[in-house]
């Protein structure tokens, strides 16, 4: 009787674990650029209050503006950036710049992580209607 219930009981507990992700965020960061146009790279974007950096992994960020999704590549790996970590940007004159420091903050707060720098910033827009 004990054996049933303990084998009912894991049973139970493998349909209740949460199911993994198939790829994370990369994967759903190249689902979206599919179909996308790529273009060239640019040093700097705007910024805009309404709108943020996105965290994709320790060496990928984007950035939404209208149509047009921002992909940058930070110039090596940045120690500690992940996907649910609040972002700090330091930012000089009102846009993203090549050049500009990036910080994360693991969420609901704590130490920042080391200082990380942002690559070109290459614009993947959806084609025209």
């Amino acid at each position: 009787m004990r054996k049933a219930a303990f084998t009912l009981l894991l049973a139970a507990a493998g349909c209740a674990a949460p199911q993994p992700r198939g790829g994370g965020e990369a994967a759903d960061l190249q689902a979206e650029l599919a179909g996308r146009i790529e273009g060239r790279a640019e040093s700097c974007v705007p910024s805009e209050p309404q709108t943020s950096l996105h965290i994709v992994d320790a060496r990928t960020l984007t950035y939404r503006r209208g149509r047009t999704l921002w992909v940058n590549r930070l110039e090596s790996d940045c120690p500690g950036l992940r996907p649910m970590d609040t972002l700090i940007v330091e930012t000089h004159g009102g846009q993203h710049c090549r050049g500009d420091h990036v910080r994360s903050t693991p969420y609901g707060g704590g130490i920042p992580g080391p200082v990380c720098i942002l690559g070109d910033f290459t614009p993947y827009r959806l084609p025209p209607r």
